[in-house]
């Protein structure tokens, strides 16, 4: 674990392995632990970085207002103090908002994209106000027993749920050991709902993929089908059966879909 003030916050960051750097972007109410499943997949082949972004994890919270252009700002900028002049870049829910301010306010460090289960946001898209994100994203003082089994009944479909005893007593184990910060995630809530680039998707240039779970019940998959259907050089996968956490529920497909096309583009 490293410490950089970047755009004057302190962000919590670390780097793994070695070739194509590699950036991942994590979403609202995670931090950079969120990858640690995917790690082994891509530190054989790529220097992967992965971060706390301000408001979330270690990273320092400053309360004021956040935009995901500061948030693809703070990337930017933490990116060039490792060394990274362009990278690939994966980013989810949130994360992937991020990324594709990212890649439209900062294209020449974007070498190819990966959005997942994220929306452009706007009103061709699919509203995030529905129930489900209302109920795990909820800005509430929710205690972590309510918060990880709100999490874990909309980000995953009820059959892995079921499947998986386990996973509820996880989530709000994780929940109690790292509390979310109520201040820096209202505001990184806020930035979220007001995230639309859909009349600027055509700035995005790069080679993408798009992927998602076809049960997602926080981002619809039909805003990844319309990401995919107005950034020219893209492509789509969907998962099935798989809810918002798609790399956990479907984690051979994601991960060869993810890893195939990274290697594609690889310099």
């Amino acid at each position: 674990m490293q410490r950089a003030r970047i755009n004057g916050v302190e962000l919590v960051y670390e780097l793994h392995g070695t070739g194509d750097p590699l950036v991942l972007i994590h979403g609202a109410q995670s931090d950079r632990s969120v990858f640690a499943s995917l790690l082994p997949d891509f530190v054989g082949h790529f220097q992967v970085l992965i971060f706390d972004q301000r408001g979330s994890g270690q990273s320092e919270k400053p309360d004021i207002e956040y935009t995901l252009g500061m948030l693809a700002d703070d990337t930017a900028a933490l990116m060039a103090h490792v060394g990274f002049s362009s990278a690939h870049v994966y980013g989810v829910s949130m994360g992937g908002m991020i990324a594709q301010e990212l890649a439209i306010r900062h294209g020449a460090a974007v070498r190819s994209l990966v959005l997942g289960c994220t929306t452009p946001g706007g009103p061709q898209a699919v509203s995030l106000e529905g129930e489900a994100i209302q109920s795990s994203h909820s800005t509430a003082a929710l205690s972590a027993e309510e918060r990880g089994r709100a999490l874990a009944e909309t980000a995953f479909t009820e059959a892995y749920v079921e499947q998986h005893p386990e996973l509820i007593p996880a989530l709000i184990e994780a929940r109690k050991k790292q509390p979310l910060d109520p201040i820096g995630f209202a505001h990184r809530m806020r930035a979220a709902y007001r995230h639309d680039t859909f009349d600027r998707l055509s700035q995005i240039t790069c080679p993408t993929l798009v992927i998602t779970g076809k049960n997602d019940a926080l981002i619809a998959w039909e805003n990844s089908q319309l990401l995919a259907d107005t950034i020219a050089d893209s492509e789509l996968v969907l998962l099935e059966p798989a809810g918002h956490a798609f790399w956990v529920e479907q984690p051979a497909q994601a991960r060869d879909a993810i890893v195939t096309f990274l290697q594609q583009h690889k310099s």
